[in-house]
């Protein structure tokens, strides 16, 4: 087979294809001198200060640079936690609003707290030491009492179609200031509710999807992202990647337009400059003991995986990185709540303290945008004994830092919890938001794909200026 036979075989390529293509007469290095130059400048162009993941200047002046999402799988009881509902004390017992139903008290006082005097359950004490910093919306609502689909929906904007997500939205519009980072990372997502759509790019390009570290059902303690290390030198390396971006670069040269292989010779890039950059960020072990302390990670109690994917959060928005997830389940307490709900909220309230301390006391507080939410929240009404059903109609998230309005209780879900009467917000009017915090107009954030403009928001969606300072 000739050079010119050669260059018709032009499939994204593998490992394996690469030993096919070595064969053909020219052998490793020679093929890599012959296209290696044209390959890394037009690598170091894609991921560069032109390229997809560079910073990109916002619509206009943001209050935050970065996100952490915190996201309860589950649906989070918030007549536990942080709508306080008198009545519902008082009239334990009684028929609810669902026929056969009956109200359901909740078994933890609420205490008010900080100069706001917010309302917050005993079960976070020490969340509760920094209720002036919490913003507090109680009149959430979603389409769809279905774990699955609300899920999604609140990644996502819709449960209907595969759509980008969030922080691949919110990748695409501001770009990433750590070009040796991924821009975007979901740490311990879980493998069900949709799965990789909730961190995926969908019809996006493939670089502004999430980086995935770790999975729900394992400790976040010394997880790795696959396939980051390599038995090659770094000089191999660097002539093995240059030899599979010339093969991908002469295709997307015939293709002209071909966005899985864009996709390949952007991820290979970045995957090549984390595996120096990203073993520093994750190593939790250069951190002080007292910060340790802070997130409740000595001992290894209780409070040590969730504070150690807390502190990894804070890590990688200090290091740069745009958006971050952390996931934490299962808050599907429909049977032994009293339990159940106790021992969810005991693993997470210390970290949760820990973290708004920790970038405060850095700086990082301001331009950090906090979310802690569920897909949606339970009823205030027993199921069974002991427990709650979904509930869709209402449910309570909190916001901090990032230029929200601390020490806010913002809507209401009526006398008992049961569904939002005062001001509701949809997840759409969340995400609209929570662009314009980050000085995105979510109506302009907008992507060309078969022949319509595309949105996180779709039609929908306005933003909640009073939650904004």
């Amino acid at each position: 087979m000739n050079h010119r036979q050669c260059h018709q075989i032009v499939p994204l390529v593998s490992r394996r294809e690469v030993l096919r293509y070595t064969s053909c007469g020219f052998g490793w290095l020679a093929f890599s001198s012959l296209f290696g130059q044209v390959a890394a400048a037009a690598a170091s162009q894609s991921l560069g200060a032109d390229g997809p993941l560079a910073p990109k200047p916002p619509h206009f002046p943001a209050k935050a640079k970065h996100v952490i999402f915190l996201c309860m799988r589950g649906g989070p009881s918030h007549v536990d936690t942080f709508d306080y509902k008198p009545l519902l004390e008082k009239h334990n017992g009684r028929p609810g609003p669902r026929p056969g139903s009956k109200l359901l008290a909740s078994p933890w006082k609420f205490q008010q707290a900080g100069q706001s005097g917010l309302w917050i359950s005993d079960l976070f004490p020490n969340l509760r030491k920094q209720a002036d910093q919490l913003c507090l919306v109680h009149s959430m609502q979603t389409d769809l009492p279905a774990h699955p689909q609300a899920f999604l929906r609140m990644h996502t904007g819709t449960s209907q179609f595969i759509r980008p997500s969030l922080g691949a939205w919110t990748l695409y519009g501001l770009g990433t200031e750590n070009q040796n980072l991924p821009g975007f990372v979901s740490i311990t997502p879980p493998n069900g509710f949709g799965g990789s759509q909730n961190y995926g790019s969908s019809f996006l390009p493939a670089i502004y999807q999430g980086t995935k570290i770790g999975a729900e059902n394992r400790t976040v303690s010394g997880a790795e992202i696959p396939y980051l290390k390599s038995r090659l030198t770094r000089q191999a390396q660097r002539a093995e990647l240059d030899f599979l971006n010339a093969l991908n670069q002469h295709k997307l040269h015939r293709d002209q337009h071909n966005p899985d292989v864009e996709g390949a010779i952007q991820a290979a890039e970045l995957a090549f400059k984390m595996q120096s950059a990203m073993p520093e960020v994750t190593d939790l072990s250069r951190e002080s003991a007292a910060t340790k302390k802070l997130y409740g990670i000595e001992g290894g109690g209780r409070t040590a995986n969730f504070g150690g994917k807390l502190l990894l959060a804070r890590r990688l928005v200090e290091s740069g990185v745009r958006f971050v997830e952390v996931g934490h389940g299962n808050w599907d307490h429909h049977f032994n709540m009293t339990q159940n709900l106790e021992n969810s909220c005991n693993e997470i309230d210390l970290p949760l303290a820990g973290l708004l301390t920790d970038l405060k006391s850095r700086g990082l507080l301001e331009k950090t945008l906090i979310v802690w939410t569920g897909e949606f929240g339970r009823t205030p009404y027993a199921q069974g004994n002991d427990g709650r059903d979904h509930n869709n109609k209402a449910f309570t998230l909190w916001m901090a830092g990032g230029g929200v309005k601390g020490g806010l209780s913002y809507g209401s879900s009526g006398d008992y919890g049961h569904e939002a009467v005062d001001r509701p917000v949809s997840i759409h009017d969340l995400h609209a938001t929570m662009l314009a915090l980050l000085g995105l107009d979510h109506e302009r954030l907008t992507f060309n794909y078969a022949g319509r403009d595309f949105r996180l928001t779709d039609v929908y969606g306005t933003v909640v200026k009073d939650l904004i300072a």
